[in-house]
């Protein structure tokens, strides 16, 4: 069967949902120009961005820091640490150590942070645990394999925001780089839903979940409404590029740059370089440099080219990674194969909040008792 290659982006009929107008061109770059040309202007972002910082600063009075950023030592979370400190801003750097971090990317953490003075805190996973539950998803056979690691992160996120009552989570994603993406190959409908993770590893899992980060959704709505907790997408209130925040990081924090979106995480790069386009036929760097040709970063025969070489750097870190992911995951050359030949399953086949009813139930439930304390002054006064 052959492939359609939009003639504007790169992304193609590997992707199920893809469609594509009379001239070619598909819907992912079409809504992405769309979209672009509503947004408001840069000095309207920057105006509400100004808001936004004095906001978070007001409400972080008296507080040892008034903002969480998560880091990675990826290029989107360096920078926001960069930028945030530039706004002056006192943010609490947060960091979920899943075992999987490579030396590059603790390197660029430390450097980083060091640099800009900014204090740590380090959530180190139980590895038992977290290997079983990384292992379970792998045996579920769904392209989600990041979903373990994702969700956490946004735990120990909320948890240290409550522990330290900030009501500001400032993160690195971002419209620009990040708005095309093939559903089908997305983590987001996982990623939140504890209901999901819960069920898979009760399948596949042998190893009792007791000290892994997680949060329901009922958890989430306390977080957003009760606690008034807000994810802040700060990237999108600048004028962002990604070879200039790259260029600023290496200037100014010596950051090094590791060969990939995510592939700061030995894990992410090998999911996303080796099993992903090998099992589930998915080359995420579709949607990437789609983003990039969008932005104006890239040029679609760049993009070509590129597509045209393995996902990994060199051969030689693939067949590294490949022996360490064995070794470090407990698998054999032969149960490493069962794991790749399994059929291939979707998120529907697998229980979660997203297919049960329940999630609209409760989401409904938390707004009524929301906005019913709302009008009762249960929150108190606050500032508009």
């Amino acid at each position: 069967m052959s492939v359609q290659v939009c003639n504007r982006c790169v992304m193609d009929t590997s992707a199920p949902s893809i469609e594509f107008d009379e001239t070619g061109n598909c819907q992912f770059c079409s809504n992405y120009l769309k979209r672009l040309d509503s947004m408001p202007s840069v000095e309207t972002y920057s105006q509400q961005l100004n808001t936004l910082v004095d906001k978070i600063k007001s409400e972080g009075q008296g507080k040892e820091y008034d903002c969480i950023i998560g880091v990675s030592g990826g290029v989107d979370s360096t920078y926001v640490a960069y930028l945030v400190k530039n706004l002056g801003l006192r943010p609490l750097a947060v960091h979920l150590d899943n075992g999987w971090n490579s030396e590059l990317a603790v390197s660029n953490i430390e450097k980083t942070l060091t640099k800009l003075n900014i204090d740590l805190y380090t959530h180190v996973i139980d590895w038992d645990e977290f290997r079983d539950l990384q292992m379970s998803f792998l045996k579920a056979s769904t392209p989600g394999m990041e979903i373990p690691s994702d969700h956490a992160i946004y735990a120990v996120l909320n948890k240290m925001a409550a522990r330290y009552k900030i009501r500001y989570i400032i993160n690195g994603s971002n419209f620009k780089m990040e708005y095309i993406m093939e559903p089908a190959w997305s983590e987001m409908v996982g990623q939140m839903d504890w209901k999901l993770i819960k069920n898979v590893h009760k399948q596949f899992g042998r190893v009792k979940l007791k000290t892994y980060p997680h949060f329901s959704r009922m958890d989430l709505y306390f977080s957003r409404f009760v606690n008034r907790c807000s994810v802040v997408n700060i990237l999108d209130y600048v004028d962002f590029s990604k070879n200039e925040a790259m260029k600023v990081i290496q200037d100014k924090l010596g950051w090094v740059y590791y060969g990939g979106k995510h592939y700061e995480s030995i894990y992410t790069r090998f999911t996303q370089a080796y099993i992903q386009p090998r099992k589930f036929a998915i080359d995420k760097r579709k949607a990437h440099y789609s983003n990039l040709i969008c932005m104006g970063e890239m040029t679609r025969d760049e993009a070509l080219l590129a597509l045209k070489e393995d996902a990994y750097p060199d051969e030689s870190m693939k067949d590294k990674d490949l022996q360490f992911f064995k070794k470090k995951m407990g698998v054999s050359d032969e149960e490493f194969n069962v794991l790749m030949n399994q059929p291939v399953k979707a998120y529907k086949d697998y229980k979660g909040y997203f297919n049960s009813g329940l999630h609209g139930w409760l989401y409904k439930l938390a707004l009524n008792v929301h906005f019913n304390l709302k009008g009762k002054g249960f929150y108190g006064k606050r500032e508009a």
